[in-house]
């Protein structure tokens, strides 16, 4: 009799265990599912932007931890400082795209300028300078739920590369030939999705900070959680895509450079805590031409090179562009 009340007590057990982690799996995946909404979703609630992540009651973090917190739109506190004006561009869904549009003195082609994730185009108002004194108009656009931009859902990367190919548009449209693409983070990615989509042909790209993969992305948004990298990247692209609607292990830059055929500066710095050197490194050797240069910056991290080390950024711009 022993062998069979030994082998019920084994089923029950291997039950127990099995309803366990089906129970953790179900729960893994509700959070996930709400992380993922939570990181494509951008509000003009002023009390979200500036709610610190301690805030509220233990339970109230714990929960937070568990679905994610609101993001908030970024205000646009910076405005240029000479004549603009402002654009208003239509995306196919109908989505106004906001946009500044500067002249140069004396023009020798325009720069378009994409910001960073939850930012705006103020923020690369400083490059936007530094390019006008190089002989460049420059248009500096907002990504959909970002700035004065309308919408709330925000792909991450995926489908914004339609932003770019508007104003690629715009700009041609203008009659320019010599356009030059200039993105920071989430905007080097869409640039580089937008040549692999659309086939447009800049005559000269500047990246910086790309993130190498949508799942590498997610990984450093769990460092910066306090999660392990996995299994939260990997539930979280899924979701994402899901929500998104399109395919999220697919969203890599190392797939859509290879069409990348204008000289390209890629450019990172060493501190970056969220994209590591190794995602640079496999964009740049997959970029699909050899006219390439990857400028690295010592004493910076994820943040606008242009402001961490001006004279570098200048001079290797300069160089770049002559």
């Amino acid at each position: 009799m022993q062998p069979f009340f030994s082998t019920l007590w084994g089923k029950g057990i291997l039950k127990w265990i099995f309803r366990v982690l089906l129970f953790q799996l179900i729960l893994i995946n509700i959070s996930a599912a709400f992380h993922a909404y939570k990181f494509t979703h951008f509000y003009s609630d002023k009390a979200v932007y500036n709610q610190p992540p301690s805030a509220g009651t233990f339970l109230l973090r714990t929960w937070r931890l568990m679905v994610g917190k609101r993001y908030g739109r970024s205000p646009i506190v910076y405005t240029p400082s000479v004549p603009y004006d402002t654009l208003s561009l239509s995306l196919s869904n109908g989505l106004k795209i906001s946009g500044w549009y500067i002249r140069a003195d004396t023009a020798i082609g325009t720069a378009i300028l994409f910001h960073g994730l939850g930012s705006n185009k103020g923020q690369p108002l400083n490059e936007a300078a530094e390019l006008r004194l190089l002989g460049y108009n420059t248009l500096l656009i907002d990504l959909r739920a970002h700035g004065a931009s309308e919408g709330k859902a925000f792909s991450l990367g995926y489908k914004e590369s339609e932003e770019v190919k508007l104003a690629y548009d715009y700009i041609k449209g203008k009659g320019e030939s010599n356009i030059l693409l200039w993105g920071m983070s989430v905007g080097a990615v869409i640039i580089a999705k937008a040549i692999d989509d659309y086939a447009i042909s800049p005559s000269k790209i500047i990246l910086e900070m790309p993130f190498s993969s949508l799942e590498d992305h997610l990984r450093s948004r769990a460092r910066t959680l306090g999660f392990p990298e996995e299994p939260f990247a990997f539930f979280v692209t899924f979701w994402t895509g899901l929500e998104q609607g399109y395919w999220g292990y697919a969203h890599k830059t190392t797939t859509y450079v290879r069409k990348i055929k204008c000289p390209v500066l890629l450019q990172w710095g060493k501190q970056d805590e969220y994209v590591k050197e190794s995602e640079i490194k496999a964009i740049f050797k997959n970029i699909g031409t050899s006219k390439k240069q990857l400028v690295v910056y010592d004493q910076s991290g994820h943040v606008p090179l242009c402001w961490s080390e001006n004279d570098k950024w200048h001079d290797t711009v300069v160089q770049f562009l002559r």
